[in-house]
């Protein structure tokens, strides 16, 4: 399935006015799984500060975790980018409109070497998978980051990212560049770029996997398939959302012991 359509449409629909934008990324939140999961991450490696300190969200997307990291900590200012040239244009409008001033937007391509020793902490939420020359990317980000500087990564995972599981398998979406990650082999290449993993999670469990597919995977085939089921999508999730939280509230309160979701936390020393 072709993801940036979709996605496209739903932007749209979001930038009509400032307070449509808000009401989107508060449905990012509750239904990505994934968004749960960053936004623990970030309480937990941003505790404590207290003084300024420059952050790098490394393929922006909507500017979702940007409006987040701005509204949830006041000392910090961002540098966000993306490729894609309108998503960056719409987040620099609202963001102007919101009056949040302490980030700044910009078109970047993250295999390009472009910042040394500038950022205290890099975002990077489901952007690696995109992206064929992952390695040059981890060094860039090496090189980027102030010694102490912290890096949170969230990818699908090998163990049925991208909903697939078996040799064969089509990726649920088309324009990833690998399906998903092996643990092991995404610590490796963090180490070889200079990092010190601090930690490595699974996210999106058994059950969280299930809601991921109610919740997102479901509807998202329904849009694709026609225009006419945004009409019928209310009623979709009218009967399902409800089981889909709980699922969703089981896993973020689970010791997934694997998953399709990888979320890991270094460091440069």
């Amino acid at each position: 399935m072709q993801y940036d359509p979709i996605k496209n449409i739903l932007g749209n629909a979001a930038k009509k006015t400032p307070l449509f934008r808000k009401i989107f990324y508060s449905l990012l939140g509750v239904m990505f799984l994934r968004t749960w999961y960053v936004k623990r991450a970030l309480r937990e490696l941003l505790a404590g500060k207290t003084t300024s300190f420059e952050l790098f969200d490394a393929g922006s997307g909507f500017g979702q975790y940007s409006y987040f990291l701005a509204k949830n900590f006041p000392n910090v200012s961002i540098h966000a980018i993306d490729v894609k040239e309108d998503y960056i244009e719409d987040c620099r409008q609202f963001f102007a409109q919101a009056g949040i001033h302490n980030v700044q937007f910009g078109v970047e391509d993250l295999t390009v070497p472009t910042h040394v020793n500038r950022f205290d902490f890099i975002l990077s939420v489901d952007v690696m998978e995109h992206i064929e020359d992952d390695v040059q990317v981890f060094k860039n980000f090496y090189a980027a980051m102030k010694n102490g500087g912290r890096l949170l990564i969230h990818t699908p995972s090998n163990l049925g990212g991208s909903d697939v599981h078996k040799e064969g398998d089509k990726s649920f979406v088309e324009e990833h560049a690998r399906d998903g990650y092996d643990v092991n082999d995404l610590r490796t290449k963090l180490e070889n770029a200079g990092f010190h993993v601090l930690f490595t999670k699974y996210s999106y469990g058994p059950i969280g996997t299930v809601a991921w597919r109610m919740g997102i995977k479901y509807p998202l085939l329904m849009l694709n398939a026609g225009k006419v089921f945004f009409l019928l999508l209310p009623l979709y999730y009218l009967a399902t959302l409800w089981l889909t939280l709980i699922f969703m509230w089981i896993d973020f309160h689970s010791n997934n012991k694997r998953g399709t979701g990888l979320l890991v936390a270094a460091e440069k020393k």
